[in-house]
């Protein structure tokens, strides 16, 4: 099976230079970076950070002088590559790292083309970016710190971000909301969903990941969340979902 060529392209101005260690490691679960482009005015101290991510990543930097003070110039060079990509017709998805919405109709445009658009932004990411794109996560939940060992500096993975448990899911009302209506729309007479179906579903209908709620597996959250009743078939390999119905009450007799 032919690996996804993915590009993955950087706002540095935009988003922390602490999370492009986990930013890589989720994007190898949809193919291979094999563009990695990092946008900036390389000669500013702001991206004094990004620059020691450079090598240690293979990212290559693009350079974009700020020739209007106010002005981001780097907004417009990074659309002008994301098209160059486009039309090079050697790319099968992006990933845009940035928290900035500006990129939104870019995004749309990619989507238009038939290209997924992986985004990944700071939590303070305006909605229509974040809902545009085919899935988001917020990179808080994939930082990386720095560390140091015999007074060397090295990149040291943060922790996995805190799983959320039971009632703090339950309470989330977007995510209750999208996960009974994917198993309503894909169950089959009987009331049972398959997970890859409701994955699928919701892969196409929302931005969601479950890296954002801690956790690596939507089956995991779909356990944690105790909304469904599941039934494992096949010899324990598939999982099967339905709604918790609620028992009816018997009349008393007379």
């Amino acid at each position: 099976m032919q690996q996804k060529r993915i590009a993955l392209l950087i706002d540095c101005d935009n988003v922390s230079h602490c999370a492009v260690e986990g930013v890589l490691e989720e994007l190898a679960k949809y193919g291979m970076v094999n563009v990695r482009h990092a946008h900036g005015d390389w000669k500013s101290e702001h991206l004094s950070g990004w620059v020691d991510r450079l090598h240690p990543f293979a990212i290559r930097p693009m350079q974009q002088f700020a020739y209007t003070k106010g002005k981001n110039a780097t907004d417009a060079a990074m659309i002008i590559d994301a098209m160059d990509l486009l039309y090079s017709k050697n790319i099968d998805a992006f990933a845009l790292m940035t928290s900035d919405s500006d990129f939104t109709p870019l995004v749309l445009r990619l989507q238009e083309s038939g290209f997924p658009v992986y985004g990944f932004g700071e939590t303070k990411t305006p909605s229509p970016f974040v809902s545009a794109c085919t899935s988001f996560i917020y990179v808080e939940n994939l930082r990386s710190t720095r560390g140091e060992d015999k007074g060397e500096d090295k990149f040291v993975a943060a922790d996995q971000p805190k799983k959320k448990g039971r009632n703090e899911l339950r309470s989330d009302t977007t995510l209750v909301r999208l996960l009974r209506n994917a198993v309503e729309q894909t169950a089959s007479d009987d009331g049972w969903s398959h997970l890859s179906h409701v994955s699928e579903y919701i892969r196409n209908n929302s931005s969601f990941s479950v890296v954002n709620y801690g956790f690596k597996k939507l089956g995991d959250l779909i356990r944690a969340s105790e909304l469904f009743d599941i039934d494992m078939r096949f010899e324990g390999t598939a999982m099967f979902i339905r709604t918790i119905r609620k028992a009816v009450a018997q009349p008393m007799a007379s």
